[in-house]
């Protein structure tokens, strides 16, 4: 018999592991049962999709227990088996670690405080204008083509994929017949489980799948980031990338500004893959979700469009709905105790934000779509030293988006979703406009 986390008998540990699952829906029933009885449950990792089997990890999934996690580098590493669910391939694991994702204090501080520099709230917001405009006209170009055809359209294919892709690539600085690799490189690599994402080339000789963070995998990224910083530092410009590639040229566009610090070596082609990869993949997955949000609750929808719903908290409570990360992976860097269970040095420790999220020990109600919830305190972007560097601006740009969706906003069918365990991905979102 199953003992719960207070001591009852309990219904058994649910598999939340398996990416495929995640391709119907994401488990909430299933997170409900591991927050009530399980909140901190041994997973296995079995073979799937060709991945071999792993040695399995600690599911968290109360709100309390995943901030606490989220807050403790020095007991939850980032750094000792980098943050992906599944172990990269011991020879890669040193490359791995130079990323500032996969890193602990101090390291993880000095790089963080080199790119938040270039990431100024001022690049940011002068971003706004171009922006909103770029909303409106996608939507607009959508707008027409449903009322071309039978009153249906793909919001992403037509509206979030080509939106998150164009903002990051005007505040990266990538030129405009290069924007495609952008979304190639992030397919790639976020949706390496979905065979529909992954594309060619993701296979050994043997048959057997490619980690796509491999060095071999990201040459190609990075030979294009050397290419791209030479450049910026040949034709600088108000852009992230002339921020790290030409410090003190970048720091005199701000008033009072100050030059990032000198990258090491392979440092900037490292920021350049975590700023394309995270910087377009978060949007991109939050944007879509959002808006089948409000197709889905006509009656909040009209209140954000009235006003009587505010802006900034509409996006808080559907980044909370619909978070952009599903999962992250730490090693315990010692023996330890969470949620009542024993984790040994080096164990996997994996938190679950979707679960956290929906946490009733943290909100009210979490299954009710509230966008005037507050306080709202989700895990969609973290939390402690690694809360998202580009959060910003993933709310700038989801604000402008909801702003200029039309007046009419419902599913036309069902949504396709990612096979993925890592992101909250929508591959297609059938909707109908008016």
């Amino acid at each position: 018999m199953t003992t719960s986390a207070d001591g009852g008998a309990a219904p058994p540990v649910p598999d939340v592991f398996d990416p495929r699952r995640y391709a119907a829906a994401v488990p909430y029933a299933d997170y409900r049962v591991l927050r009530d009885h399980h909140p901190v449950a041994w997973q296995r990792e079995p073979e799937v999709l060709g991945w071999p089997a792993g040695p399995g990890f600690w599911a968290v999934a109360r709100h309390a227990d995943v901030v606490r996690v989220l807050k403790d580098p020095g007991t939850y590493s980032s750094c000792l088996g980098a943050t992906q669910i599944r172990d990269p391939d011991p020879e890669d694991l040193p490359f791995i670690r130079r990323m500032m994702l996969n890193q602990d204090p101090p390291d993880h501080g000095r790089l963080r405080r080199t790119v938040s520099r270039a990431f100024t709230p001022g690049r940011i917001e002068r971003f706004g204008a171009v922006v909103r405009e770029r909303a409106r006209t996608l939507f607009a170009r959508a707008l027409e083509s449903a009322r071309a055809g039978d009153g249906t359209v793909d919001l992403v294919a037509a509206v979030t994929d080509e939106y998150a892709l164009l903002n990051l690539a005007d505040l990266l600085g990538v030129p405009e017949s290069d924007r495609g690799l952008l979304l190639h490189w992030t397919r790639r690599v976020i949706g390496y489980q979905d065979p529909d994402e992954a594309g060619p080339g993701m296979l050994d000789g043997e048959g057997r799948p490619v980690n796509p963070r491999s060095p071999a995998m990201l040459r190609d990224m990075f030979g294009y980031a050397r290419q791209l910083a030479a450049h910026k530092r040949r034709d600088p410009a108000d852009d992230v990338m002339t921020a790290l590639a030409l410090p003190q040229f970048s720091a005199s566009l701000e008033p009072g500004g100050a030059p990032t610090a000198e990258l090491a070596d392979g440092e900037l082609e490292m920021f350049f893959f975590l700023l394309t990869v995270a910087g377009n993949d978060t949007v991109r997955s939050a944007a879509p979700g959002g808006l089948l949000a409000l197709a889905e609750h006509p009656d909040s929808y009209r209140l954000l469009r009235s006003g009587e719903a505010g802006a900034d908290g509409a996006v808080e409570e559907l980044l909370r709905w619909h978070p952009p990360v599903l999962t992250f992976r730490r090693t315990a860097a010692r023996d330890t105790e969470l949620g009542g269970r024993r984790i040994a040095k080096g164990d996997k420790v994996v938190v679950l934000h979707a679960s956290a999220n929906r946490d009733e020990r943290a909100f009210a109600e979490p299954g009710r779509l509230d966008l005037t919830r507050t306080p709202n305190p989700h895990v969609s972007f973290g939390d402690g030293p690694h809360v998202c560097l580009g959060a910003h601006f993933a709310r700038l740009q989801l604000r402008a988006l909801y702003a200029q969706a039309p007046p009419v906003l419902k599913p036309a069918g069902p949504a396709g979703r990612l096979v993925s365990n890592f992101i909250n991905g929508l591959k297609s979102l059938p909707v109908h406009l008016g």
